[in-house]
């Protein structure tokens, strides 16, 4: 038995699949991106465009939809966000003149977010200093063939996320 192994719980924890050295290491260099990367582009969007990086990414994903306009529930999907976070920063957002909100027509209780004119100017003078935040935190620290594994790496791992869970007592894959 070798020291890390007396280490090691028994019971129910010892029969977890613990990571390697190299897993642990690449998890841990994952952690630092998922962790820093946001909270640099949230410093500096604010910095210089008065926008968080989320409020950036709920103006941008609806600058690029027809009308500026999509429902809320959707809205938060593609922001990965929950509903409730999503209508806090609407609702500042539309204090500010940057987007409205607006019923949709029809049972249920279905609310579009929708881009103003404002908004949509605010998102494009933002976008260049967003763009030259990605380049110089994350993409000019890649060479060509990284990008590519990067995308593959960041579409599986959303493929896994965005699986539904297996039912209890099943092996996930």
């Amino acid at each position: 038995m070798t020291k890390k192994e007396a280490e090691r719980p028994s019971g129910p924890v010892a029969e977890s699949r613990w990571l390697s050295d190299d897993e642990r290491a690449a998890w841990l260099a994952n952690s630092a991106i998922m962790i820093s990367l946001p909270a640099a582009l949230d410093a500096r969007m604010q910095r210089e465009s008065q926008l968080t990086f989320f409020e950036y990414m709920v103006l941008s994903v609806l600058s690029e939809e027809p009308e500026r306009t999509m429902q809320m529930s959707r809205l938060a999907a593609r922001t990965a966000a929950s509903l409730s976070r999503l209508s806090h920063v609407v609702e500042r957002l539309e204090r500010r003149g940057l987007l409205a909100r607006a019923r949709v027509p029809g049972p249920g209780r279905r609310t579009n977010a929708v881009l103003t004119d404002v908004g949509y100017q605010a998102v494009v003078a933002a976008a260049p200093g967003h763009v030259a935040a990605v380049r110089e935190y994350l993409i000019d620290q890649l060479e060509p063939h990284e990008l590519a594994t990067l995308t593959r790496i960041g579409t599986a791992v959303e493929a896994a996320i965005s699986r539904p869970a297996a039912p209890p007592g099943t092996a996930a894959r």
